[in-house]
């Protein structure tokens, strides 16, 4: 019952912001917004519904966080969340630097305390520590991670098409690993400077630790954010290519739960394939 009046309670908030075209891209749910506060605003209502829903049958909640800009508005959006028990909640981060000094800026598990840990205070918080030996932290973090099933993950889509810092020349839709060490291609790189996170390509770190797709796509439930012009192209070949690696993303389209919140930019003038326009059910 309690699950019950948390999901209409979640419809009701969602109506606040209703999305412009919804389609299916296979299994993989697309809305789109007018611009990234709504679309920030949606997702962040979507997954605090979801959370509080998962919370009336379940002690603790286990969710994977995504370090980005593209991120900002729903994080903001989600600290705001009323009912959410953050103390029955294990958090998680997705990637990390390797080479960056522990007070680095740029570090991604910074990012996501100023911006969600420090406001919220998750009952346990798991940050990966790319200082350490990196063979010692891919182990404790994958133990860490493999403890229980991930109830939710929170992600984005890069440029070229990553999710986490699965780039497309070392994605691998079968990786055996849970969390492992890569080589970050130009296009990601680049990414970071046109993001405003480094001010120049050589400044931005070569290597980082990643989760790899088969445990980004162990999540019971998916929230992708992806705003922005920028992720136009990689946005279509997710949805309009073929399911590969050389883009990553496109694997979200065989997820059984994994919705896709973008804005006017980043959907650019794609045409829904299956299309669901407010008021409307699925043509």
């Amino acid at each position: 019952m309690e699950g019950t009046k948390q999901s209409l309670e979640g419809l009701r908030k969602l109506f606040s912001y209703p999305s412009l075209t919804e389609e299916k891209a296979e299994l993989l749910n697309v809305k789109v917004f007018e611009n990234r506060q709504i679309m920030g605003a949606a997702a962040a209502v979507a997954a605090g519904t979801k959370i509080k829903e998962l919370q009336s049958r379940k002690d603790n909640v286990r969710i994977v966080f995504a370090a980005a800009p593209s991120q900002n508005e729903f994080l903001a959006e989600l600290v705001k969340q009323e009912g959410i028990d953050w103390a029955r909640i294990t958090a998680f981060h997705m990637d990390e630097y390797i080479g960056l000094s522990d007070d680095a800026p740029q570090k991604f598990s910074q990012f996501l305390c100023d911006r969600l840990f420090k406001m919220v205070k998750p009952g346990e918080l798991h940050l990966i520590q790319s200082s350490s030996t990196i063979e010692q932290e891919c182990q404790r973090y994958s133990e860490l991670i493999a403890a229980a099933p991930i109830d939710i993950i929170c992600l984005g889509i890069g440029e070229n098409g990553h999710i986490a810092f699965n780039d497309p020349p070392v994605a691998d839709f079968a990786d055996s690993l849970i969390l492992k060490p890569v080589e970050l291609d130009a296009a990601c790189r680049q990414q970071q400077v046109n993001d405003g996170c480094f001010p120049d390509f050589d400044a931005v770190p070569t290597h980082a630790l990643t989760l790899t797709i088969p445990t980004m796509m162990s999540g019971a439930h998916l929230f992708c954010i992806v705003p922005g012009s920028t992720k136009r192209a990689a946005i279509e070949q997710t949805l309009r290519g073929p399911i590969t690696t050389s883009c990553p993303a496109s694997i979200l389209r065989t997820h059984p739960d994994c919705t896709l919140f973008v804005d006017q930019d980043s959907y650019g003038l794609l045409q829904p394939l299956q299309v669901s326009r407010r008021g409307e059910g699925h043509a």
